[in-house]
């Protein structure tokens, strides 16, 4: 069997103003991560699978759980496109102080 690892990501945008909207929030997070997702940012979630067919049931069950109300969007990518994502990080703040200041005296 030819195994191509593909990486499912799904997006979320749900509403969070009633107690209810927050319920389904949660518990469709808590689905994500029982269901072995990884939060790659605050809205979005990662899971590495083996290949379409299992992509495809991954995305089947994200489905059948989505909240009510609100958007999931399902993407599947594989494990090479996965690879070639740039990450650009926002300016570096370097919180160690490198000079003299650092020095203490007893």
């Amino acid at each position: 069997m030819n195994y191509r690892y593909m990486r499912v990501i799904v997006m979320i945008d749900l509403p969070m103003i009633t107690s209810s909207d927050l319920r389904e929030y949660r518990n469709f997070r808590k689905f994500l991560i029982k269901s072995g997702f990884m939060m790659l940012q605050e809205s979005v979630y990662c899971k590495l699978v083996q290949n379409s067919s299992a992509a495809a049931t991954v995305t089947e069950n994200v489905k059948k759980n989505k909240p009510p109300a609100g958007l999931v969007q399902v993407l599947g990518v594989t494990e090479k496109q996965f690879a070639k994502m740039v990450i650009v990080i926002g300016e570096e703040h370097k919180e160690i102080i490198d000079s003299d200041e650092r020095l203490v005296i007893l």
